[in-house]
């Protein structure tokens, strides 16, 4: 990894070539990919979208990617890996139209051309009126590139993963009775940063009540002795790759109901681990927590799909839930995270990440999976 947080150009090209190949596997013309995630995945760029259009043109078949781009974001070029990779440069001023450059670096004429899901409306539209096609979504294309981690990517992800298990052990000292959820909160995004995350991307503190919320933030409530509190967190660590992990806390000694629901979570999240393995499908592994909750009478409290692929972005493919018959590759990274919640009372979560190895699989998080109680 270089000073700007990139990979080896090596790395770069092998995506720019997979993406090229898949294209043409697709039946497509080639592909417009507009800052985001994708741009960021195939050449390291970290470009925003403004008015002015910045693209990146893969046509099919042949290796020729060009970089379209204002004249004036040229410098900012240096912060990718195009420089690096002897990418074709097509720079434009005011008064040009881009999008004549775009389909001109695609060959011309009427082109089934997929364009990246976060192109906005104003580049979609124009870019259609010139191709003579509405362009469709690379999204099933690149995809299949993104969901399967190369070795540089899962240490990236172990190495976010291992940062936030580092303030998830601090996270019972800032558990005190008395405090808000919101000074909780405070903390735990000092301490995100501290441990190496560039910024802290979410953070969830439900404590007793609010913790039956699985996608409450913070809030003003006070923390208050034999309370549950759900602590989820994550953010991006260099080069871009997101930690996320969940852990449950007890303020004093838990109800001894709250225990025995909680083992059965405990047991649920196991199972799903367990069930992960190259060919076992997305659903397969959320009906094995599923099943253990529902022996148990639990199944109406689980209220959520069991995981989401993890990467540059927080939630990606795949999605680990029912109805998505997906095989399993090595490489995929996702989390698992079963929870029970009951509105009103409590709610409890555990979240790893974990890839996909030859013979089952990796977590990248090992802080424990136990009720932690943190004593008042």
């Amino acid at each position: 990894m270089d000073a700007h947080g990139r990979f080896g150009t090596d790395v770069y090209e092998g995506r720019l070539r997979a993406a090229t190949a898949a294209a043409a596997e697709a039946g497509l013309a080639g592909l417009v990919i507009t800052p985001g995630y994708d741009l960021r995945y195939l050449v390291g760029s970290r470009a925003q979208t403004f008015e002015r259009l910045t693209a990146l043109v893969l046509p099919a078949g042949e290796y020729a990617p060009t970089i379209v781009v204002p004249r004036m974001e040229l410098a900012a070029l240096k912060e990718s890996a195009v420089v690096e990779l002897g990418l074709a440069v097509r720079d434009w001023v005011d008064g040009q139209d881009p999008y004549q450059l775009v389909a001109g670096a695609m060959g011309g004429g009427r082109l089934a051309t997929a364009v990246t899901d976060s192109m906005p409306a104003l580049h979609l539209l124009p870019l259609a009126d010139v191709l003579g096609v509405v362009p469709v979504l690379a999204t099933d294309v690149l995809r299949r590139l993104r969901m399967v981690k190369d070795a540089a990517e899962i240490d990236a992800l172990r190495k976010a993963g291992a940062a936030i298990d580092r303030v998830h052990a601090r996270v019972p000292e800032f558990l005190v009775p008395g405090r808000t959820e919101a000074d909780v909160a405070a903390d735990i995004a000092e301490a995100i940063v501290a441990e190496g995350h560039s910024e802290a991307a979410f953070i969830i503190v439900g404590s007793g009540p609010n913790g039956a919320d699985p996608h409450h933030e913070c809030s003003d409530r006070q923390l208050q002795a034999g309370d549950v509190v759900v602590v989820d967190i994550g953010g991006p660590y260099e080069p871009g790759y997101n930690s996320d992990s969940t852990r449950t806390y007890s303020l004093g000694t838990p109800d001894p109901d709250v225990a025995r629901r909680y083992a059965v979570l405990q047991r649920a999240q196991r199972a799903a681990v367990a069930a992960v393995r190259p060919g076992a499908t997305a659903e397969q592994i959320d009906a094995a927590a599923r099943d253990v909750l529902a022996a148990e009478g639990l199944a109406e409290a689980f209220v959520h799909r069991t995981g989401h692929g993890i990467g540059l972005s927080v939630h990606e493919e795949p999605y680990i839930v029912a109805g998505n018959d997906l095989p399993l590759q090595e490489g995929m990274a996702f989390s698992v995270e079963p929870g029970i919640y009951f509105p009103g009372s409590w709610g409890a979560r555990i979240e790893d990440i974990v890839v996909v190895t030859a013979d089952g699989a990796l977590s990248v998080n090992d802080r424990p999976h136990d009720l932690l109680v943190v004593p008042v």
